[in-house]
């Protein structure tokens, strides 16, 4: 189980009570099971997750849904499980889903000169408190998977350059459907950027790393998407399979009256 603060926010980073994000994950793994078929991490990627062990760590990926929050807290606790996930979120949004507080997400004012100030700072506290990760969409809207033509935000460039230690790891995700009704949610963690080796860079140049890793880990995801195989990939949430209802009524009694083992999944995906 990740580590959880449990303190007062005197320190400006933000209480994630365990009681509380452990129940939320309770729901959350059959919440998850029963609207994807699979949700499936690059097999050959994770061995970048074990090199940031130890020191602070930023996770940057694309923006293509809404799922992307939830997504994201689930593979913090899959992938780094002794890490808290902590994430910026507008402040609008954040005061109207206010249970997001409870789980990490921190308020970012995103229209005022302010904002980005209150960003840095409550970031840099959140990466200076051990086995912590702050994970982020610098795109900023949605955008479509394949879409490399967005600008990144500049807030994770600016949170980079100030930093002298510490890993941004690159994280793409797509919603593919393939052979059964629901669809399939794919990751795959990028080359990791040890923050120290560009100690001095500009911004700028911050930026131009960021995207370039990014959209390189994007490509290499839809070229697995377009080929349709699972086997690259590990499954760490098994979902619902089948048509259900009506359809997979009529196909349960048909393998009953011909004495053949009923098969609900169509394809050999995640089997």
């Amino acid at each position: 189980m990740a580590s959880t603060r449990v303190n007062d926010s005197s320190d400006g980073v933000p209480v994630v009570p365990g009681w509380f994000q452990d129940g939320f994950h309770r729901f959350l793994k059959p919440y998850l099971g029963r609207h994807f078929h699979a949700v499936a991490v690059d097999r050959d990627s994770r061995s970048g997750a074990s090199v940031c062990n130890g020191e602070p760590l930023v996770v940057f990926g694309n923006h293509p849904s809404w799922w992307d929050p939830l997504v994201a807290h689930y593979l913090n606790r899959t992938l780094f499980p002794e890490r808290q996930f902590f994430a910026p979120i507008d402040a609008s949004a954040l005061a109207q889903y206010k249970v997001f507080g409870k789980l990490g997400f921190y308020g970012v004012e995103l229209n005022h000169a302010s904002g980005a100030a209150a960003f840095l700072k409550t970031s840099k506290r959140i990466l200076d408190t051990p086995n912590t990760a702050i994970w982020m969409t610098p795109e900023g809207r949605f955008c479509d998977a394949r879409d490399d033509t967005a600008p990144l935000m500049p807030g994770l460039a600016h949170l980079c350059s100030k930093r002298s230690g510490g890993w941004a790891l690159p994280l793409a995700l797509e919603y593919v459907f393939w052979d059964e009704r629901l669809p399939v949610c794919m990751a795959r963690l990028g080359e990791p950027i040890r923050i120290g080796d560009h100690v001095g860079i500009d911004k700028a140049a911050w930026n131009e790393l960021l995207t370039a890793a990014l959209r390189e880990n994007q490509s290499r995801l839809s070229q697995s998407s377009i080929i349709r195989s699972s086997e690259p990939f590990d499954n760490v949430l098994s979902g619902r399979r089948g048509a259900g209802g009506t359809y997979d009524f009529f196909r349960r009694i048909k393998s009953w009256a011909t004495g053949k083992r009923f098969r609900a999944q169509h394809g050999n995906q995640f089997e």
